[in-house]
């Protein structure tokens, strides 16, 4: 059996980025927390406290160790606590979430309306949402058309989950315009977070089977996961080699492999490695 890896795959920048300044302040000795976990790979997050860092669910939970925030960011009201108890900051924020946190409250500013699209709940949606209220805007989260609420008054602004599909932001955008809403559209999709969905769904539809590597609870591995399934039925989601199960393969020639942007090359390779030895 071939076993075929995407063409773009995997851990990307920003994600890089937080893990080495984890790692930085694990070497440094003296502990660390984030709030919340650094991404969304639970593997990776497991070895971080392994090697002293913690994940703590708020800012009252780091004690005295310094506070890194993770790669979705934060709100503001979140910042400000870190900084009143005057603790070590670290800023992990993915710069491309930072982009899109300063396009919000510019939106916010300019139009007093803000859609965010995106997935409500999700850490980096609720940093975005804030950051245009604290700006004053009033703002509503929409994945799909049908989010939106009734009424919005032009202009709106628009601005986007960075993780989120292009086809998302237009849906949205397209209802909007056709109800006469007049919008200004930031577009923040991360251009890694494309890389990554179109090499899967190019590579999806030449493949028997496909192996989606990351986090469950990674919004944008799960997003890669519907989209090699929307190409190729025998699409299967996993966290770790272990979960690979052989019966997935019968009468396959070739299996592909793709991996969110949480993901880092060492789960990759290890994946690779349990599908090479089927």
């Amino acid at each position: 059996m071939k076993v075929i890896l995407a063409r773009h795959a995997g851990a990307c920048y920003g994600v890089q980025r937080a893990l080495d300044m984890a790692l930085a302040a694990a070497s440094a000795g003296d502990g660390a927390s984030t709030l919340g976990p650094l991404i969304h790979n639970p593997q990776v997050v497991a070895d971080l406290e392994r090697r002293g860092v913690r994940a703590v669910g708020g800012v009252e939970d780091a004690g005295d160790n310094p506070v890194i925030i993770r790669s979705h960011g934060v709100t503001p009201a979140v910042r400000r606590a870190v900084e009143e108890r005057g603790l070590p900051l670290i800023d992990a924020t993915c710069p491309h979430v930072a982009r899109a946190q300063k396009a919000a409250a510019e939106l916010a500013r300019r139009c007093g309306r803000v859609v965010v699209v995106g997935e409500a709940g999700h850490p980096e949606v609720e940093g975005l949402v804030a950051h245009a209220r604290e700006a004053g805007g009033e703002v509503c989260v929409a994945a799909l058309p049908n989010d939106l609420p009734a009424h919005l008054d032009s202009p709106t602004g628009v601005v986007v989950q960075t993780t989120q599909t292009r086809e998302a932001l237009d849906a949205v955008t397209a209802a909007l315009s056709a109800r006469g809403v007049a919008c200004e559209v930031k577009d923040t999709v991360c251009f890694a977070t494309r890389q990554r969905q179109e090499a899967a769904a190019e590579l999806a539809g030449k493949v028997d089977a496909i192996v989606v590597i990351g986090g469950r609870n990674s919004s944008n591995t799960t997003r890669l996961a519907d989209i090699c399934a929307a190409a190729c039925p025998r699409t299967h989601h996993v966290e770790a080699p272990d979960e690979v199960d052989p019966a997935w393969f019968a009468g396959c020639s070739t299996v592909g492999v793709t991996a969110g942007a949480s993901t880092p090359e060492s789960q990759i390779a290890a994946v690779v490695e349990r599908l090479e030895a089927l």
